[in-house]
C-alpha cells in the first residue's frame, strides 16, 4: 500500500503546478543551450540548473505547490547563491537551513579556478 502511495504521490506531482514548472524549465534551459558561446573576455558560463537540478527541484516541488502572485524578473545566480544552489537567490547556508532543501550538486563541466561549485557545503555568503 505505501509504494502505491508514493506512485500517486509522484504522479501527482509530475502533472502539478511544480511538474509543469519544471517541464517548463527544462525548455527554456534547452533553448539557451543552443544560443551560441559567448566570447571573449567571458571565460566560464555556469548553468546551474543542469548540474545542480536534484536541490534546484526539491526547491520547485515543495515550494512551488499553489499558484502565487510572484514575478522574478531576472536572477542573477551570484557565484555564492544559485551558481551553488540551484535556488534562485539561495546562498547555501538559507537554502540547507531554512528551507531545508536537498539534493546533490554536480561539478559543472568548467569551473572557474577562483569559483568552485561546492553545493550546500559552500561556506562563502552571497552579497549581490
Amino acid at each position: 500500500v505505501a509504494a502505491a502511495e508514493e506512485d500517486e504521490e509522484e504522479e501527482e506531482e509530475e502533472d502539478g503546478l511544480a511538474g509543469r514548472f519544471l517541464r517548463l524549465e527544462q525548455e527554456q534551459s534547452a533553448l539557451l543551450q543552443e544560443l551560441p558561446p559567448f566570447g571573449e573576455p567571458v571565460s566560464h558560463v555556469y548553468h546551474p540548473l543542469d548540474y545542480a537540478w536534484e536541490p534546484h527541484c526539491n526547491f520547485v516541488r515543495r515550494y512551488c505547490r499553489t499558484p502565487k502572485r510572484v514575478l522574478f524578473l531576472g536572477m542573477n545566480p551570484g557565484p555564492f547563491g544559485m551558481a551553488q544552489t540551484g535556488v534562485p537567490f539561495g546562498e547555501a547556508w538559507h537554502v540547507r537551513e531554512w528551507l531545508r532543501v536537498v539534493g546533490g550538486v554536480k561539478k559543472p563541466p568548467s569551473e572557474h579556478p577562483k569559483r568552485p561549485v561546492l553545493g550546500l557545503t559552500c561556506r562563502r555568503a552571497e552579497v549581490s
